[in-house]
């Protein structure tokens, strides 16, 4: 089984595969965590207000509509994978984790 990248593109889509953690003191990306971006939230996972919440937290930090921001999987979970559509700007702690990944990958 094939684990996918953290982060990937797919045409001018930006797909993040995330591991959220709900109830945090403050909202910020915490690194990589087995291959996912882990991001850090303030809200409980009730009643889908951490998806919402990820969705607004994401929005901000690529300058992009909420409405251009979609949950693909992990509705109920930890782990999601979220489109970004045409993000506007690609914020320097996604850029470094990218980077991260990259030489990650290239290991023998």
């Amino acid at each position: 089984m094939t684990i996918p990248p953290a982060i990937e593109w797919d045409g001018q889509d930006l797909i993040l595969n995330v591991r959220l953690q709900p109830c945090a003191s403050h909202d910020g990306i915490a690194g990589l965590h087995q291959q996912r971006i882990k991001i850090r939230l303030t809200s409980p996972p009730v009643d889908g207000k951490a998806n919402a919440h990820l969705i607004q937290y994401l929005s901000r930090l690529f300058r992009t509509p909420r409405s251009d921001i979609c949950l693909l999987s992990g509705k109920t979970g930890r782990d999601k994978r979220v489109r970004i559509h045409a993000p506007r700007c690609l914020p320097p702690r996604i850029m470094n984790l990218q980077d991260l990944q990259s030489i990650r990958d290239s290991r023998p």
